[in-house]
């Protein structure tokens, strides 16, 4: 079973900054999609941003500029630092990944095409 383990959560001053982690088993991201979502309570998950096989990012308009995603070398590990975090960054965040391949150079962005989740990780900014 693809496991995906979440860490780097915490609670930091608006203005601060977090790095998030996301361990995989039994799995490469190497020809498939990684992804990091965030659930605030009383929203629906939302996509912050991705990572496609060819090292292509994507972000979300509301942490563009602010958030890099990326990965390690072996592609077993997956990263989000996060900048100049704001209250409105407070949420739930979720590492997922894909179980189909798509072409080099594009992921998709809808959470349903996303397979395998993790448990995900807090993330409280205070003004």
């Amino acid at each position: 079973q693809v496991q995906l383990v979440e860490s780097g959560g915490g609670s930091v001053q608006a203005g601060g900054s977090l790095r998030l982690s996301c361990a995989a088993s039994r799995y490469s991201y190497a020809r498939y999609c990684m992804g990091w979502f965030r659930q605030a309570p009383g929203k629906e998950r939302g996509g912050v941003a991705r990572i496609d096989n060819a090292d292509s990012t994507t972000y979300a308009d509301s942490v563009n500029g602010r958030f890099t995603i990326a990965q390690d070398n072996a592609h077993r590990t997956l990263y989000l630092q996060m900048n100049t975090l704001k209250p409105e960054d407070t949420a739930m965040y979720y590492c997922a990944a894909t179980r189909t391949y798509y072409r080099t150079g594009w992921c998709p962005s809808r959470r349903d095409d996303y397979n395998y989740w993790g448990q995900g990780t807090q993330v409280t900014v205070s003004s």
